[in-house]
């Protein structure tokens, strides 16, 4: 940042700029998850500590200053004045919060709403960018060009990235990549029950992985034809989405996969043969919490939403699709959601949500009401996975409730508390870096 403004290059004012503005970008998810943000203007200064409105200013003006100079042609992976705009709706859209997080009740100014629309329409209106028909290639190896993609975290294998998204809620007896046996998954999270009973309730009393493409997408034909048990390496793909009941896949035994007679890979049913336990299914079922039967092997709904890489050197903990900061839907979401608090349109938010819902393959079925409790349970199910759940449950009034394991209703509690390392290590005067109410 203090060499780039004296730099004669003709391109060192977009890299300024996209520096400038990712430093903005960092203040937000800093105001969104502690409260605060940073400013600092020369290397020799002390940053100087802001909250509230101050900070929600501060974010809005950085933006607004870099905006001119960045480059519409260069993203996903870097900053560019879509993006930009897409970050200022998301910032007003949540100004309510960020001016005063503890309050009893978001209190959303009609011109934060407008400017929100404002933004949504700069950046729809543009024509840049596409709604995917297949949802699921939203977050495949090879993202980087699907055109929903307006900013993201650049993960391609050629720039050496990778991120852990694919692997780390499978069993340790799922293994997605035929080329590689040890490339398996970690039995890591899964999703809650009171989340998958939103999608359960919304279309009971049918499946919603037959009503909704972006709940499920079987890739694996074993799982309706039990006779489909023999794979070529170029036709095999996991299963995506939330997965559910007993699981299939490529059966390893002593390090190797087993081979059908025609020399294609056998598919069967999995145990839990990785953790020494090999009569125990692979079987995710419903219930997941802190007893004893809610914390087996096999217990909650897992995620396969990013998918492994087909790049990969080694398959292991390596996903190269670029991790997804801002797309297209979010833009009419976001555009639906300000429309209602502005002024009820109910009409327009409508068509904005629909519009989304019918954009993919095998579209779910339209929505006939609109509503804030529908539109926030509309964002549940389309951006799961995607590091939105908090803010929005903030946003709509949603997060003192309780859910699995979660009873606390503490206002003080929607942001996270200061690493007392960093409270420590930030500056020698006393009192300059204050721990957040209630921690």
């Amino acid at each position: 940042m203090n060499t780039l403004p004296s730099n004669t290059d003709p391109a060192s004012k977009t890299y300024l700029a996209e520096a400038r503005g990712m430093r903005a970008y960092c203040n937000m998810l800093n105001l969104d998850l502690f409260g605060i943000v940073f400013v600092k203007e020369d290397v020799g200064e002390t940053s100087k500590i802001i909250r509230g409105e101050e900070a929600f200013q501060y974010v809005k003006n950085e933006f607004l200053a870099v905006e001119p100079n960045l480059d519409n042609a260069v993203g996903p992976g870097r900053l560019t004045k879509s993006a930009i705009w897409g970050l200022l709706a998301r910032l007003y859209m949540n100004a309510a919060v960020y001016r005063d997080v503890y309050a009893d009740k978001a209190s959303f100014k009609t011109e934060d709403m407008d400017k929100a629309i404002e933004y949504c329409d700069k950046i729809i209106s543009g024509g840049q960018f596409q709604l995917s028909k297949d949802y699921f290639s939203i977050f495949g190896s090879d993202n980087h060009s699907n055109k929903e993609l307006i900013f993201a975290v650049d993960q391609r294998a050629e720039l050496n990235g990778h991120n852990r998204l694919a692997y780390f809620s499978l069993s340790g007896d799922q293994f997605p990549l035929t080329e590689f046996p040890v490339a398996n998954g970690t039995d890591g999270p899964a999703i809650t029950s009171d989340f998958y009973r939103t999608w359960a309730n919304e279309y009971a009393p049918k499946d919603p992985a037959g009503l909704d493409p972006r709940f499920y997408k079987q890739n694996m034909g074993i799982y309706t034809n039990p006779s489909d048990s023999c794979v070529a390496a170029k036709d095999h793909n996991i299963n995506r989405g939330i997965l559910r009941g007993q699981q299939y896949g490529l059966l390893r035994r002593n390090g190797v996969f087993l081979r059908c007679k025609d020399g294609n890979f056998k598919l069967g049913k999995l145990f839990n043969e990785s953790r020494n336990r090999p009569t125990l299914a692979v079987d995710f079922t419903e219930q997941v919490d802190y007893t004893t039967v809610g914390s087996n092997y096999s217990t909650g709904y897992r995620v396969e939403k990013y998918e492994f890489s087909k790049k990969s050197a080694s398959g292991r903990n390596l996903g190269e699709a670029d991790i997804i900061i801002l797309r297209l839907a979010d833009i009419y979401l976001m555009r639906a959601e300000a429309k209602l608090r502005k002024s009820n349109d109910v009409a327009n938010a409508l068509a904005d949500v629909n519009l989304v819902r019918a954009s993919r393959i095998n579209p779910a079925p339209a929505l006939k009401e609109m509503s804030l409790d529908i539109l926030f349970k509309e964002r549940g199910f389309e951006f799961y996975w995607e590091h939105q759940r908090r803010t929005d449950m903030i946003r709509f009034g949603k997060y003192e409730g309780t859910w699995t394991e979660k009873n606390n209703t503490d206002k003080f509690k929607r942001i996270f508390p200061i690493p007392q390392t960093a409270i420590d290590g930030a500056s020698n005067l006393p009192g300059y870096l204050k721990q957040n109410q209630s921690y």
